[in-house]
């Protein structure tokens, strides 16, 4: 429900805007000066405030200052004294909107439910952009993990080619986002190529780009993820299964920053920083003709070995209440608290899919489970899925 704070020295006006906002539905305070506003304001949240400007104590300008430097509250100036310049003046401080009195009950009201959705939308896109950050927070502080942060800080300030190693979901893209995000390239572009996910066919055309005609369904010139990652990070993931001669072309992009669309002639000079994923042993890859060794050696300036969560359990308390957090964040809600006994079942578990198979786990236990999480309910809808 949403808050609404009334700051006027007339108690008249608070009363009957008072009796209006709370027909509506509206949780209503009120205070009859600035300074006892402001100690409100520091010790409750208000989605909407309206605040004269004509009052001892403190001008509703002045207030209007303070208010924008302790809240995202709208606020909703009002005065029976106003000019053009005092509207003007108090939009330009950061006002919602500015109304005269006599108060027009019907436009207050709109003035505030609109006031409301613009508060709403601030909420939502803050909640968002903490959701988008914590996307790529790398959590835990085992060995192994340290050891991967260590070597991003130290790597990702250089151009240097970068081979990610490890299991399926233990989170190789967030390492290779994280060298992104920590190098000179983040204001660059981030793309990322599944090379499992694309026909062999097709992977070719998708890595250069194609021209118009070039094959039946080529309507329009393309451009590829190498021209798209033009001063940014290419994220090749899963490079182990990417045909030979799409490898071909790829070592001939690294070592000459020019690549050729499919069914070009013009070479296209590109300034890309590639860094590969796999959960193959590439070397054996290589002793079965499967990858080029050259290409191997381009790639894997630095190796990242990424560690599967069973070599680090010690994370797993740290884990599962980030990712609770995270998940109850989406789903606007509280989230659930983990007795010891949880986690210590939690530790219990091999984790084959590891990360990934964590935060499936921690979403299911967010849905089904209230209060506590007790040991018995990581066995009840965890542990079974190990059999």
């Amino acid at each position: 429900m949403s808050k609404i704070l009334i700051i006027d020295d007339e108690r008249s006006i608070r009363n009957v805007l008072r009796e209006i906002l709370e027909y509506e539905k509206y949780v209503v305070d009120e205070a009859e000066n600035g300074l006892d506003a402001l100690e409100m304001v520091k010790k409750s949240s208000y989605d909407v405030i309206l605040c004269d400007i004509k009052m001892p104590r403190m001008d509703g300008l002045e207030v209007l200052e303070h208010l924008n430097r302790l809240t995202d509250a709208q606020v909703i100036m009002i005065s029976g004294h106003g000019t053009i310049e005092t509207a003007v003046e108090a939009i330009k401080k950061g006002a919602y909107d500015y109304i005269a009195k006599p108060l027009d009950m019907n436009r207050t009201i709109i003035t505030i439910r609109n006031a409301l959705d613009k508060s709403l939308l601030i909420s939502e896109t803050v909640a968002l952009k903490r959701k988008v950050n914590k996307t790529y927070e790398m959590i835990g502080d085992s060995a192994g993990i340290t050891k991967v942060k260590e070597l991003i800080e130290r790597v990702a300030p250089t151009d240097a080619r970068v081979l990610i190693t490890g299991e399926n979901g233990t989170g190789k893209e967030l390492v290779a986002r994280w060298i992104h995000e920590q190098s000179s390239r983040c204001a660059g572009p981030f793309i990322e190529v599944n090379c499992a996910a694309i026909p062999s066919e097709l992977i070719e055309s998708n890595l250069f780009g194609h021209e118009k005609g070039s094959f039946t369904s080529a309507i329009r010139q393309k451009k590829g993820d190498f021209e798209l990652a033009d001063g940014g990070t290419l994220f090749l993931d899963e490079i182990g299964d990417m045909s030979l001669s799409a490898q071909a072309k790829v070592l001939r992009a690294l070592q000459e920053n020019k690549i050729m669309r499919v069914g070009g002639e013009k070479e296209i000079q590109v300034n890309v920083r590639v860094v590969a994923a796999t959960n193959k042993d590439l070397r054996e890859e290589i002793e079965k003709k499967n990858f080029r060794e050259d290409l191997y050696h381009r790639l894997s300036v630095i190796i990242i070995q990424v560690p599967p969560l069973r070599d680090r359990s010690e994370d797993i308390p740290l884990l599962a209440r980030h990712f609770m957090e995270e998940i109850s964040l989406v789903q606007g809600k509280a989230p659930v608290l983990f007795s010891e006994e949880a986690i210590l079942e939690l530790q219990k578990i091999e984790w084959t899919g590891n990360i990934r198979e964590l935060h499936n786990v921690i979403e299911r236990l967010a849905i089904l489970c209230d209060g506590i999480i007790q040991g018995e309910d990581i066995i009840r809808y965890a542990q079974p899925l190990k059999h």
